[in-house]
């Protein structure tokens, strides 16, 4: 799976060592805003010091985290694991640019579609977008509604 944004959190670096191998193990959080019309945010998390280090997330980046999700149970709840693979910094930085429009909506004046997009049709503006209005009912109460 794969979310594209801006990087809004890093938080501390955490570690420790394993009880079952007694190998020292160093994980951290980060949290990464979506630039859709209500953006989302999600915390995935980088395991091991070797990724931290060759990842290198700062605050503020724009990337798109590839990651992989997990459950577990501890004590009788249940717990997300969102854990990053791999980064991406080559995304473009304008929100909306290089997106396929949406379907039936022509592009604005002077505006070339995308590359590799198929310019789309105007929407047809000959039909009439409502119904023509009806006569207001009867007030004798015969509209055959209970009110």
């Amino acid at each position: 799976m794969e979310i594209t944004g801006k990087i809004i959190a890093v938080l501390p670096a955490q570690g420790g060592v394993s009880q079952r191998t007694g190998n020292p193990w160093k994980s951290q959080d980060y949290v990464i805003e979506t630039h859709e019309t209500y953006p989302k945010k999600c915390c995935f998390r980088v395991f091991g010091e070797d990724k931290i280090s060759q990842f290198n997330i700062q605050m503020g980046e724009e990337m798109t985290v590839s990651f992989d999700i997990d459950c577990h149970e501890y004590q009788g709840r249940w717990f997300n694991d969102v854990r990053a693979w791999g980064v991406n910094r080559n995304i473009q930085p304008n929100p909306g640019v290089g997106m396929a429009p949406i379907a039936g909506v022509a592009p604005a004046p002077g505006v070339a579609p995308a590359p590799g997009v198929a310019p789309t049709a105007a929407p047809n503006m000959s039909a009439a977008p409502f119904p023509p209005a009806q006569e207001p009912a009867a007030e004798d109460g015969k509209d055959g509604l209970p009110f």
